[in-house]
């Protein structure tokens, strides 16, 4: 045995006898601490600044950010997003988490009520040995046994208060989920939008140096041009080309990826290739929340907090194996025969005590344990409020820059296109090279591609910019967040009574889930 055990053991024998006294005096109560919100210092002190110019504070905004995605006014992306609400796999597990936090609620709850029923009954015939001339008889007999364990020290009502907040918890998970789906479908689909736009620029400069390249080689031939000018055309050409494939290629894993969030194979989705307009360009957001709120406003950080919530209850659980379980226990039993004629009935009503007297180090350590876990919540629900600042200034600050940058590329593409022409002037009156006319062709391509390329980093960053602000989600109810087959099945396969269709609370803070002193 170590000396640490010895000493361990010591230790917990020296504070039984303590234990035991406080464990008369204590009475009825509710071990473990209470739920207690995290603080963070700075989060009430953060500035606006973190907004910068593109999202602005206004306490009269009606700016609804659960369908953020409608400014677009687009209504292929409106229906992609209803598609996926409806199809997409992650989401609907995220659904089915719900229902089974639900009922580990439920269980929870019936805690509460007598915890052993057991019902049993027995009868059998009994023959004896007819050489003696004895004959037969019956014999029966049947009990109930009820045993109703009272919640001395809170057990039953912390596992509760944990379930529960563990239900809340599932539930912003689930809203949390719709956040990322949403964000993922519009960032997919203008991804597409971009590298559509993409391939047609670059199908656009290929034919103009398609046709350089034919008038070069037709020139050439005629003895009227040099072979460098025929090489330096070609390899333009070429080189133009070797970089449709990896577009084409990016253009398809993207159509795919967002066939996956759609749950259907890889495969055309109709409708698109329909978009024609202009890429859009993000307008300053007006919120009536300030950032502190804003960042609380998270699904992820809300249930953050209820998972710190839930956690912080399993420390009452644990700490409540220290004290004696007291229970009340009867039995009803009858049993007769034939040969009395008669049956005897037994009836016993009396308390139970169940005391873990000598295992108290095991308790202690599972205590700490829970204590431990308590802790990494807290640190978990402050890593995702730090993160969630971060993610909107990072959000705001790429918005604002690819905004900017877009104005400067516009102007170069058109000054790259006015170099074009004037060098293709300048060559067909031979007062310039064909190199000149070969480099304006690679800036205006260069321009342009840059062009839509910040374009799309705009738009993954308008797209960031809501999802880091907690926007795309809404309240659903069960019926919602799955099928009505699926239901259906779960209700024929196991009888899931008002589960499935019952209403639920709205999640607000941990601080109401607190159980009545």
């Amino acid at each position: 045995m170590s000396t640490f055990y010895r000493s361990g053991l010591l230790h917990q024998l020296r504070r039984l006898g303590l234990r035991s006294t406080l464990a008369l005096f204590v009475g009825c109560t509710t071990l473990g601490p209470d739920y207690s919100e995290p603080t963070i210092e700075w989060l009430d002190a953060i500035e606006q600044d973190i907004y910068g110019q593109t999202i602005t504070f206004s306490p009269d905004s009606a700016e609804s950010l659960s369908q953020w995605w409608r400014q677009f006014n687009d209504p292929v992306l409106d229906q992609l997003i209803a598609e996926a609400r409806a199809q997409n796999p992650s989401l609907r597990i995220a659904g089915l988490r719900v229902l089974e936090s639900r009922a580990l609620l439920a269980a929870a709850g019936a805690t509460l009520y007598p915890q052993v029923q057991t019902l049993d009954a027995s009868a059998f015939r009994i023959e004896q040995d007819r050489n003696v001339g004895a004959s037969g008889f019956n014999q029966w007999s049947g009990g109930l046994t009820v045993g109703w364990e009272l919640d001395f020290w809170g057990r039953f009502r912390r596992g509760i208060e944990s379930a529960d907040a563990a239900f809340a918890a599932s539930v912003l998970n689930q809203r949390d989920a719709q956040v990322l789906l949403t964000a993922q479908v519009v960032e997919f689909y203008w991804r597409y939008q971009v590298l559509e736009e993409r391939i047609e620029i670059l199908t656009r400069n290929a034919e103009r140096q398609k046709r350089s390249y034919d008038i070069t080689r037709q020139m050439f031939e005629a003895g009227q041009q040099s072979e460098l000018d025929l090489q330096q055309a070609r390899t333009q050409y070429l080189s133009t080309l070797s970089s449709l494939p990896a577009l084409e290629q990016a253009k398809a894993q993207t159509q795919n990826a967002l066939s996956a969030l759609l749950a259907r194979p890889p495969g055309d989705i109709p409708g698109l290739n329909a978009y024609a307009s202009e890429l859009p360009l993000a307008q300053p957001l007006a919120v009536a929340d300030v950032p502190a709120h804003l960042i609380q406003r998270r699904p992820d950080v809300r249930g953050g907090l209820w998972a710190v919530a839930a956690q912080s209850a399993q420390i009452g659980l644990a700490e409540a194996e220290f004290y004696p379980s007291i229970a009340v226990a009867g039995n009803l039993g009858w049993a007769g025969n034939s040969l009395s004629n008669g049956s005897v009935g037994t009836l016993g009503v009396g308390p139970v005590i169940n005391w873990t007297v000598f295992d108290w180090g095991r308790i202690e350590n599972s205590v700490r344990v829970q204590d431990a876990r308590l802790q990494q919540a807290i640190e978990a629900y402050r890593a995702t409020v730090v993160n969630a600042a971060r993610e909107i200034n990072d959000a705001v600050i790429q918005v604002e820059r690819t905004a900017e940058q877009r104005l400067i590329l516009e102007e170069t593409v058109l000054a790259s296109e006015r170099a074009l022409s004037l060098a293709s002037t300048r060559y067909r009156e031979g007062y310039a090279d064909f190199q000149r006319v070969l480099d304006a062709q690679r800036v205006v391509f260069t321009s342009a591609d840059r062009k839509l390329q910040n374009d799309g980093a705009h738009l993954s960053a308008l797209v960031a910019l809501y999802k880091a602000i907690g926007g795309g989600w809404q309240a659903d109810s069960i019926d919602q967040m799955l099928p009505a087959e699926t239901l259906e099945t779960m209700q024929e396969r196991s009888d899931w009574g008002e589960l499935l269709r019952a209403p639920f609370a709205e999640p607000l803070t941990p601080v109401d889930n607190q159980p009545e002193p």
